[in-house]
C-alpha cells in the first residue's frame, strides 16, 4: 500500500530528515466536531505540533491515495464535506478503488501513520468496548489495531459512551501497556477520573519514549495507549456526565441507531444536552493531546539519537 501514500512537502521533509512527526486524524474533524470549530481545531492542532518543535501530519483518505499530511483547502474540505465517510481497517479498499473521501478513524489512522513511519499518533480518545458490548459484540476496530500496530497513541482515555472496564480488559488480553501520562486514574475523555487505574505511570516524555523505543526493541508487536487526561480547568463532573450518556444511548437505543452512526450521534446528543460544554472539553483536551504527543515524539528522537 505504500505506493498509495501521498506526502506534504513540510512531512516528506521531516520524514527524510529523521525529525519527529505526529499523525492526527480526521474522523474528529468530519465526525466528531461541528463546523467552524472543527476547521479551527484541525489548524490549531497542527500550530501546537510545530510549537513544541515536531511536524504535524493530518491524514485521509482522497482521490484514491491516502494523504499524509494535508494542505488547508483539503482540511477545508474534510471540514464542510458532507459525503465525507469514516475509515477504518476494513473500509480501505472500498473508499481507495472507488476515489471516495475518507475520514480516518484511530485504526485507520495507525495504520497509514505505520506505512509512513509514523510512530506516535495524537486522537481524542480511543475506541473500544461498547456498553452492552457482551450481547452486541460491538467493539471497535481500534482496540484490534492497537495489539497489532506499532504507533503509540496519545489519548484521552477511551470515549465514555463506551465500557471502559471491558475496554481496559481487552487491551490487557491483547499486552497493550496503557500508560497514564501524569495521572494513576484511566482518563475518561470528558473527565478525569473513570474508576479504573492504568498499568503503569510515567511523569515525563523521556520516560514514555525510553518504553516506546524498548518494546519495539525487543520485538513485541502492537502500540501503546498514552492516557492523557483533560486538563482540570476544562474537565466535566464524572457522574453528571454518566447521566448524560445513559440517556444518550437510551435516545439511541429508541431510535434504532447501531453501527459507525452511534458515536456521532452520542456526540451529538451530549453536546446539546451540555448546552456546548462538552465541544468545549473536546477541544481542549485534543489540543492537549497533540502538545504530548508532540513532546513524546521529540523526545523518542533524543532517545534514539542519544542526543
Amino acid at each position: 500500500m505504500k505506493e498509495l501514500l501521498t506526502f506534504t512537502e513540510e512531512v516528506r521533509d521531516a520524514l527524510e530528515g529523521n525529525r519527529p512527526v505526529v499523525a492526527l486524524e480526521t474522523t474528529i474533524i468530519s465526525h466528531g466536531m461541528p463546523y467552524p470549530q472543527n476547521i479551527a481545531m484541525a489548524k490549531n492542532v497542527e500550530r501546537i505540533i510545530r510549537e513544541q518543535g515536531a511536524v504535524p501530519a493530518t491524514i485521509g483518505l482522497m482521490d484514491g491515495r491516502v494523504k499524509v499530511g494535508l494542505n488547508e483547502s483539503e482540511l477545508e474540505r474534510f471540514a464542510t464535506d458532507r459525503s465525507v465517510e469514516k475509515v477504518s481497517r476494513r473500509d480501505f479498499p472500498y473508499i481507495l478503488s472507488t476515489g471516495k473521501i475518507g475520514a480516518t478513524t484511530v485504526a485507520a489512522t495507525m495504520i497509514a501513520a505505520r506505512l509512513a513511519g509514523i510512530e506516535v499518533f495524537a486522537t481524542g480518545g480511543i475506541g473500544g468496548v461498547h456498553r452492552e458490548g457482551e450481547s452486541t459484540w460491538d467493539v471497535s476496530a481500534d482496540l484490534t489495531e492497537l495489539a497489532r500496530t506499532k504507533v503509540a497513541v496519545v489519548c484521552a482515555g477511551a470515549k465514555s459512551i463506551l465500557d471502559i472496564g471491558r475496554t481496559l480488559e481487552y487491551l490487557e488480553t491483547h499486552g497493550v501497556p496503557v500508560v497514564g501520562y501524569r495521572c494513576d486514574e484511566f482518563p475518561s475523555f470528558y473527565s478525569r477520573e473513570s474508576g479504573y487505574r492504568v498499568d503503569y505511570r510515567i511523569d515525563d516524555a523521556e520516560g514514555v519514549a525510553k518504553l516506546l523505543d524498548l518494546k519495539w526493541k525487543l520485538g513485541l508487536e502492537g502500540g501503546l495507549v498514552v492516557a492523557n487526561p483533560v486538563p482540570e480547568a476544562a474537565a466535566l463532573d464524572f457522574a453528571e456526565m454518566e447521566n448524560v450518556i445513559v440517556q444518550a444511548l437510551d435516545e439511541a437505543k429508541r431510535l434504532g441507531i447501531a453501527g459507525k452512526a452511534v458515536t456521532p450521534f452520542l456526540l451529538s446528543y451530549i453536546k446539546e444536552t451540555t448546552g456546548g460544554k462538552s465541544l468545549e472539553t473536546n477541544i481542549a483536551l485534543v489540543n492537549h493531546n497533540a502538545e504530548t504527543a508532540a513532546n513524546i515524539a521529540v523526545a523518542l528522537q533524543a532517545v534514539r539519537t542519544g542526543r
